[in-house]
């Protein structure tokens, strides 16, 4: 009796040990556009990331990390909701006039409102993207405490902009201040302010998309390069040196083994591996076929890694799949949260995998996008399935052996083409906003304003 009261009382002194332990922050910085062939932990010759290196070599750099969708908007309210893009709200870019883009629609859950509902401080800094402070979609009102940076996503292709929002409340600026600054000033003051309570972090900073402005051009300035390639380059090691203050910072505070720090990119690069870009810095290098707006493997894997000192493994590459809607479910297990019954994430939680172990089991992974003529892909294993169209047959790859897709062996499988045809249907919840379209029927277009 005596052996058995000592078991439970050792149980119970575990169950409240576990039970006690602090609750990490998160981090999550998604960089505008960053491509896998930007980094020099991904092969990147031409650029200098130290810190980024750094990080891949004290954390966990994913070679098959992918987006919600291959642009912005729908990329990151997939991140945001937990839900791919045959489920999530937003399924493109949708321009509003004469600022913004569509919103989430009201009662829209995402992992701001998880965690702030956990009693976590949040912050979105950089881009939002997925509605103005007036709708539904505000920043605000799907679980932020802060924002600072730009709502608008045409608004972020100027970084010499003449105001950004603090909240919902814009400030006028000189059209001379690099916005990078005062957003990274943003970021790092709140963090100091969060030091004692645990927070979430959703750092959305635009470099290094478009338009390609820069302050300073730094070591890259006599290079033999055009004004692109240089102010590209020195984007990327701009953004490189602010998470290195950022993790910088997170040491100062005592806060480096209390927090898991992610960075990706949103969407694969956006130049052809043919154009300037493309051919100077060969961000195509990873092999992968297709960039930004296409569903191939060059346009959904990003540049991903996950650095946590003590638990994310240090030095690890890792080839396990996972997505942007993997994330809320993940920082439910990180945060000890709890969604509402009626919500139904798409996504899984990363935590083992984070730790060094597998990655979770799942059926598929799927996609589409409604840019122009509606696209779609799924991930099944090994199989790759693309269509580039709903009247387009659908383009098989088998990814262990062909991962440049250049070989589609979709008639020696028509097994599997009928098995992903259904998966392609299933997968997606009919909307009126998102009906498969052959070709862009104009409807969608507005004229744009300039801001």
């Amino acid at each position: 009796m005596n052996k058995l009261l000592s078991l439970l009382l050792l149980a119970l002194s575990l169950t409240v040990v576990r039970a006690a332990e602090p609750r990490p922050n998160i981090i999550f910085i998604l960089a505008d556009d960053l491509a896998q062939g930007d980094l020099g932990c991904y092969g990147q010759k031409l650029i200098k990331t130290p810190n980024l290196d750094r990080m891949a070599a004290e954390g966990t750099r994913f070679m098959q990390a992918f987006c919600g969708t291959t642009v912005c908007a729908p990329s990151r309210a997939s991140l945001m909701t937990g839900l791919h893009s045959g489920h999530c709200p937003i399924r493109a870019n949708r321009e509003i006039q004469p600022e913004g883009q569509k919103p989430l629609p009201a009662g829209t859950y995402t992992v701001a409102r998880l965690l702030k509902d956990a009693g976590y401080a949040t912050a979105c800094m950089g881009k939002w993207g997925m509605g103005m402070f007036d709708t539904t979609g505000s920043p605000l009102k799907v679980g932020f405490d802060h924002f600072f940076g730009y709502n608008c996503q045409r608004h972020a292709h100027s970084y010499f902009p003449s105001y950004l929002y603090r909240d919902d409340r814009r400030i006028e600026l000189d059209g001379k201040t690099y916005a990078q600054n005062l957003i990274q000033n943003d970021v790092l003051d709140w963090v100091r302010k969060q030091k004692n309570r645990p927070f979430f972090l959703f750092y959305a900073i635009t470099l290094p998309h478009g338009r390609y402005e820069i302050d300073d051009q730094g070591i890259y300035k006599d290079k033999p390069w055009t004004e692109q390639q240089k102010n590209y380059a020195a984007m990327v090691t701009r953004l490189d040196s602010d998470v290195g203050s950022l993790l910088a910072l997170l040491k100062e505070l005592k806060l480096d083994e209390k927090t898991v720090v992610f960075i990706s990119g949103d969407n694969g690069s956006s130049f052809s591996p043919e154009s300037e870009m493309g051919r100077l810095f060969e961000q195509a290098n990873n092999g992968l076929r297709g960039f930004k707006r296409g569903l191939y493997e060059g346009a959904l894997r990003q540049a991903a890694l996950v650095r946590w000192p003590g638990v994310v493994p240090a030095g690890r590459v890792c080839d396990e799949p996972w997505a942007f809607w993997d994330l809320l479910p993940t920082a439910a297990e990180l945060s000890g949260a709890k969604w509402p019954e009626s919500f139904k994430p798409d996504g899984l939680s990363l935590v083992k995998m984070l730790k060094g172990g597998a990655a979770p089991k799942r059926e598929y992974f799927y996609w589409e996008l409604h840019e122009r003529k509606s696209i779609q892909a799924v991930r099944l294993g090994d199989w790759k399935a693309v269509r580039n169209g709903p009247l387009v047959p659908i383009e098989l790859y088998n990814l262990k052996t062909d991962p440049g897709e250049q070989n589609d062996v979709a008639a020696n499988h028509p097994d599997i083409i009928t098995r992903m045809e259904a998966i392609m249907k299933s997968a997606r919840t009919d909307s009126v906003d998102w009906p498969l379209r052959v070709v862009d029927t104009g409807k969608q277009k507005q004229k744009k304003k300039k801001l």
